[in-house]
């Protein structure tokens, strides 16, 4: 069969991957910061159940909630249609929204387990010299944990990039709109294109393997720093 490999794929998996990434980090590190400071352990053990969940359910599942909650007639879907006459299910926001649920739990994981393993005298000598928390945060507590944080990123990105399951279930694999690298490979691969789908399969194991370069160069910041 005739290869008709397009750009399109990766462009909006690129897309995808980079504005589901600055969602994924920023509300990563924020909840994070509230979960690792929490006294309550019971409820800290909860929370992190629910935030974590994602990361061990089958993506079809969790793409199931999605659509289940963000539906054309589902409570937060029809909210944003009616409101804002804004559609998510079936459209780019989709995939956007499905890459940040999907990947939230690598980055909430690596950020929390970073921000526990910082000096806690770093934190007290912060407090005792009049720091804000706030200050204490952004100024002791972000340098000393960056390696950790900077690799959730780093496999956050990847994953979101590489979503598969619950982006066919809540964005469709619509050519040109909502297709993703690991949608147009499936797609090829069941239409019998196997050079397509090699040519795709080679775009994102080399994408991956520098994801894979990049992590090992922060883990072994990590390490030194330790």
């Amino acid at each position: 069969m005739t290869s008709h490999m397009t750009w399109e794929p990766l462009i909006i998996s690129a897309k995808t991957a980079i504005l589901s990434i600055l969602v994924t980090f920023f509300l990563g590190l924020f909840i994070a910061k509230k979960v690792a400071s929490m006294k309550h352990e019971k409820i800290k053990m909860l929370l992190d159940g629910v935030l974590t969940l994602p990361l061990v359910l089958p993506p079809t599942v969790a793409g199931y909630f999605l659509l289940y909650l963000f539906g054309v007639r589902r409570p937060l879907g029809k909210f944003f249609i009616d409101y804002f006459g804004f559609r998510i299910a079936f459209s780019w926001s989709a995939t956007v929204l499905a890459a940040v649920v999907i990947a939230f739990p690598l980055m909430y994981r690596s950020a929390r387990g970073a921000f526990e393993q910082v000096d806690r005298d770093l934190i007290d000598a912060g407090r005792t010299l009049g720091l804000s928390e706030n200050k204490i945060f952004w100024r002791i507590i972000m340098p000393a944990a960056l390696p950790g944080v900077a690799s959730g990123g780093v496999l956050s990105f990847a994953r979101g990039l590489g979503e598969f399951g619950a982006t066919a279930m809540i964005a469709g694999n619509m050519a040109g709109k909502t297709q993703t690298l690991p949608l147009a490979i499936y797609s090829a691969v069941a239409g019998g294109d196997m050079r397509t789908a090699g040519n795709y399969v080679l775009v994102i194991t080399l994408f991956s393997f520098i994801v894979v370069v990049a992590l090992n160069w922060f883990t072994a910041k990590d390490e030194l720093k330790g």
